[in-house]
């Protein structure tokens, strides 16, 4: 059970479940539209989520839905090759417009109501009066037109995109002219902006000048949809299964938050209100979500001034007893977090000299002394980080060293290399104790306890060895099922082509626990029974006070 977490992590605070795939939705203040691929479209409540009224008339999947500018009429596309008007107080068919021979990709009605634009698969565009239902215009395209809208200022332009491209089309002239490179465009709520999606890419620009303003960049080339809030301050972006929020309104644009709940691809985005974003997915379901009142994250904030911005983190150290997380960063700074205010209470600056050479990290606060030990290609380093004191020097074999942890009780090193673990005194700098193993290669030691380490191989289980025997090499522990930590940190994990960092059960191999997808991948994690810390590339600390009972 997840019993709190930082902002910059969106909750979903409503899921609707449908019987059916979800193709496409729409609103119109209080009113969410959503087709269905059986050819219903089902009209929500927008703020309380209770389906409210059934649409039938389209034969096959709806592909796509737009309100009128008054809210009073709905348009619908279908792979049927039709469209329809529909009376928003009655749920009949006022008309239905035919002439496409391929799917209707796209609808859009201009801003004075008289005209229906629509793309299709038949690679024409169609525009249809509205009174008459014939079809005036038929603009012949190389390509199928999808994402079609009316500017919303001036009803004589269209904006769509086809082959991979942005056109806007004079349609008194017929003219069409490229705008812009993208899959995906949306217009702001008062038409002055539009967001295109290209890959890696999301471009925020002016309706008129067509200057870009804004430039968000997404994780991997997986940006598929987006969406302005209503009041035009903040555009969502969803990928395969995961959803950004951005704030555009500062003169660099803002991640506030990631949300995550999607099973099935093909999202689909809608801003009823300025704070809580809808979506919809192949799962068949609408999830209605909550963004934080904070556009901070509280585990950044830092009353002691140290900038949250930082380098990657190498190592995140957990001591729940201490009430602290230490987080390690590859540019030598070291900071302690208090895990119950998510605020940095202290930070230290290793030697710069030695930190350029720094591959990986590792820090603890004992006895009143934070030991940060890190590590070049042959050399393990020991320092009193608070003192700026080098202690001493470990020098290890020739060859990389593939992870690396101190001990809960600050005593020892323990060392993975390949097929190898060896502990080494922190007080005397010499080694206590090596093991070999030849079941699987474990990227990472998982956890440590005092003498005790334990390692995830790639094959099946958990490993562990105890090295605090007193005349006797390390003991391998047999019920590690029961005595070793039962959730293992998932760094990043490639979902088709989204990076999902999660928990995953030691036991039952499944994921318990999706970790909010950063911009920057997770570089490290721990848990102890209770409390779960996270760090990421971009610098970030997430704080997490989670309880898992194993299966």
């Amino acid at each position: 059970m997840v019993k709190g977490v930082s902002a910059g992590w969106g909750a979903c605070f409503r899921t609707v479940l449908l019987d059916d795939c979800i193709r496409t939705l729409t609103y119109k203040k209080d009113t969410i539209a959503v087709g269905l691929h059986s050819g219903s479209i089902i009209i929500l409540n927008a703020i309380t989520g209770v389906q409210v009224a059934v649409l039938s008339g389209h034969t096959e999947w709806v592909t796509s839905l737009v309100f009128s500018p008054d809210g009073t009429s709905l348009v619908s596309g279908g792979s049927d090759t039709t469209i329809k008007l529909w009376d928003m107080q009655t749920g009949g068919v006022v008309k239905t417009f035919q002439g496409h021979t391929k799917f209707v990709y796209s609808v859009s009605i201009s801003p004075d109501c008289t005209t229906i634009a629509s793309g299709s698969g038949d690679n024409t565009i169609c525009l249809w009066d509205v009174q008459t239902g014939e079809c005036h215009h038929i603009i012949q395209q190389k390509k199928y037109a999808d994402c079609i809208y009316f500017f919303p200022l001036d009803p004589n332009h269209l904006i769509f995109v086809s082959d991979h491209e942005i056109w806007q089309l004079d349609i008194s002239s017929q003219e069409i002219v490229p705008v812009s490179d993208g899959e995906y465009i949306a217009f702001s709520s008062d038409g002055t902006q539009f967001a295109v999606c290209n890959g890696f890419t999301v471009k925020v620009q002016n309706s008129y000048s067509k200057r870009i303003v804004a430039k968000l960049h997404m994780p991997d080339e997986a940006a598929q949809c987006c969406c302005f809030s209503p009041d035009n301050r903040v555009v969502a972006v969803a990928d395969h299964l995961i959803i950004y929020i951005w704030d555009i309104t500062g003169l660099v644009p803002h991640l506030l938050e990631t949300f995550v709940g999607h099973t099935k691809v093909h999202i689909s985005l809608a801003f009823p209100s300025p704070s809580s974003p809808t979506s919809t997915s192949l799962d068949k379901s609408v999830r209605f979500w909550q963004i934080s009142a904070s556009s901070k994250d509280p585990v950044l904030t830092n009353p002691k001034s140290v900038s949250p911005t930082s380098a990657p983190i190498k190592s995140i150290t957990l001591q729940a007893k201490d009430g602290i997380a230490i987080s390690s960063h590859s540019d030598g700074v070291v900071r302690v977090w208090d895990i119950s205010t998510g605020s940095c209470n202290v930070s230290f600056q290793i030697q710069a000299k030695e930190a350029k050479d720094l591959l990986s990290m590792d820090s603890r606060l004992t006895d009143g002394r934070l030991i940060s030990v890190w590590h070049t290609s042959r050399e393990i380093c020991i320092w009193d980080a608070e003192k700026g004191d080098l202690l001493r020097t470990v020098y290890v074999p020739i060859g990389g060293i593939r992870d690396f942890r101190i001990s809960v009780d600050g005593s020892k090193i323990f060392r993975l290399h390949d097929y190898n673990i060896t502990a080494w005194s922190i007080s005397t700098g010499k080694a206590v104790g090596n093991v070999q193993f030849h079941d699987g290669y474990p990227r990472a030691i998982s956890a440590t306890d005092g003498s005790r380490v334990w390692i995830h191989p790639q094959t099946e289980g958990i490993m562990g060895w105890d090295f605090g025997i007193i005349g006797s090499s390390p003991v391998e522990l047999s019920d590690t099922s029961r005595n070793g930590p039962h959730l293992d940190f998932i760094g990043s994990v490639r979902v088709l082509k989204s990076l999902l960092p999660g928990i995953q059960d030691t036991v039952t191999k499944k994921v318990v626990l999706q970790l909010p997808a950063r911009l920057a991948r997770c570089s490290d994690g721990q848990w102890d029974g209770q409390y779960l810390v996270v760090g990421y590339d971009s610098g970030e600390v997430l704080i997490l006070e989670y309880n898992h009972v194993p299966h």
